[in-house]
């Protein structure tokens, strides 16, 4: 099953991505008398997520091209798949290729981690700010795989990482570079890897979220940062260095996880965006299995200081 959050009527609701559309669930709610929250995160943080797929599974998905209030595809407008989750967290350099690209050796022991803020986040289509501080002078792009945790837990085991999440999404996730290596203006250190990850805009997110039972190996999906249309990087997920469970697991052993919590698995490459540029993310795999791309157009604030 596929969930999104569009926005329809003023508001950003969660519904289930059909062949012809997307259909509110809470025109679902009307139609058949049930009571699924109709937002995104208090639908993830109430657990209905997998009961939901359960009858989508066995019957649900034909039921519902027979109800009303569809969405055309043509007319949804998506927003990120919630706000306000209560972490994001992120993992830098856990393929060996991106690592080599700013000069430094993938981490082993432990991933490298950091944690973005929620007012850094905006949904697909959404303009992408690069900052009029006048030390930021080269953003990079990461198209990432998003793993979002199903559920309040800790010490959870490897081999049973997936019960405690509730699907996959794309995500791009933004650094203000210039200022972790240093410039003109800046003498870069690792330590601003806080700054550089928490500018306004810097973290984008959905259109949909694909729940495990569509994914049968995660390992074998490919992510793939493209830049204005062109694949600039790819990269298979059996190649991190810390592969998805591992990340689950161990991060539940150090500060636990809440459901809504957003997991960004690390990129591929990362790629120099500039003003006009579009940035996105994609996410394939086998037998012709794709998520929908996250693309977002990029806008200069240095240029372009009224749109700040």
């Amino acid at each position: 099953m596929r969930l999104a959050t569009i926005k329809l009527k003023g508001a950003e609701v969660a519904g289930i991505v059909t062949a012809g559309g997307v259909l509110p669930i809470a025109a679902l709610n009307a139609a058949r008398d049930t009571g699924w929250k109709e937002e995104m995160l208090p639908l993830i943080q109430a657990g209905q997520v997998p009961a939901l797929t359960d009858w989508y599974n066995h019957g649900g998905k034909a039921e519902l091209e027979t109800l009303p209030g569809l969405v055309p595809a043509a007319e949804v407008v998506y927003g990120p798949l919630y706000r306000n989750p209560k972490r994001i967290f992120g993992i830098g350099l856990n393929y060996v290729d991106h690592a080599g690209d700013i000069g430094t050796a993938a981490p082993t022991g432990f991933p490298g981690s950091f944690f973005k803020m929620a007012d850094t986040l905006i949904g697909p289509g959404d303009d992408i700010h690069l900052p009029m501080l006048k030390e930021a002078q080269k953003t990079t792009a990461e198209a990432e795989l998003g793993v979002i945790m199903g559920k309040d837990c800790r010490d959870v085991p490897e081999e049973s990482w997936q019960e405690a999440i509730v699907g996959y999404t794309t995500i791009l996730d933004m650094t203000e570079e210039s200022i972790l290596k240093g410039n003109d203006f800046v003498k870069g250190n690792p330590r601003y890897l806080c700054i550089v990850k928490n500018f306004p805009t810097f973290f984008s997110f959905g259109p949909q979220l694909v729940t495990p039972d569509e994914v049968p190996d995660v390992l074998a999906l490919e992510v793939q940062s493209v830049r204005n249309g062109e694949v600039y990087a790819r990269n298979v997920v059996a190649n991190m260095t810390h592969r998805p469970a591992r990340l689950v697991s161990l991060h539940s052993s150090i500060q636990g996880w809440y459901a809504g919590d957003i997991l960004s698995t690390g990129t591929p490459r990362a790629f120099h965006i500039q003003d006009g540029d579009v940035a996105e993310c994609r996410i394939c795999g086998p037998d012709g299995f794709e998520m929908a791309p996250l693309v977002n157009p990029v806008v200069d604030l240095k240029k372009h200081p009224e749109q700040a």
